[in-house]
């Protein structure tokens, strides 16, 4: 198990994990504080399949607005469902990224060894919005620069995110930076 925190300057808070990487799968329970866009406190639990595909993230996030949660899931068969919804809008995606977190930046790159390796790959994933935990598809495109940077993109937004030798996100530029 490791244990990794970031500062996320994006919501001008922080994050910790505990992480259990497998040889094709990780598990992770995650607490997250931020300001931005508003005060708030969350916490959640991620857990792959085989190949690093979310099978499932379950969210609670805490606002002066109150309590707000959410349990995404994708079935075996790629269906995805939110608090038991289907959400035919992501059919073919297989991983979630939980907004402003750099921990789910690690399952693409993990599959694809994008950390290790060259290529270009495309993915659609179930954007987990925070602290409002909103779930919109979002079509990202990763590519690996050289050995632990990748470049990452979505829409009008870029950045080079640096990886250690497990695939754990080290530095992603206006958004988080690994502490320790």
């Amino acid at each position: 198990m490791t244990v990794p925190s970031w500062e996320v300057t994006a919501s001008q808070g922080f994050e910790t994990a505990w992480v259990e990487l497998g040889a094709d799968r990780l598990t992770a329970r995650g607490r997250v504080v931020g300001t931005v866009p508003e005060p708030y406190w969350l916490t959640y639990r991620l857990e792959t399949d085989a190949g690093w595909v979310t099978r499932r993230l379950s969210v609670t996030a805490d606002t002066a607005g109150g309590t707000r949660e959410l349990d995404l899931r994708r079935s075996e068969d790629g269906r995805w469902t939110a608090d038991g919804r289907d959400l035919p809008v992501l059919a073919g995606a297989l991983d979630c990224d939980l907004g402003l977190s750099p921990l789910t930046n690690t399952m693409p790159v993990l599959r694809h060894g994008l950390h290790r390796a060259g290529s270009v790959e495309d993915f659609l994933m179930a954007w987990v919005s925070v602290p409002d935990l909103a779930v919109r598809p979002s079509r990202q495109r990763y590519t690996h620069l050289g050995a632990g940077v990748v470049r990452y993109a979505s829409g009008d937004f870029a950045s080079e995110l640096t990886f250690d030798q497990d695939g754990l996100v080290r530095d992603y530029p206006q958004l988080a930076r690994r502490l320790g």
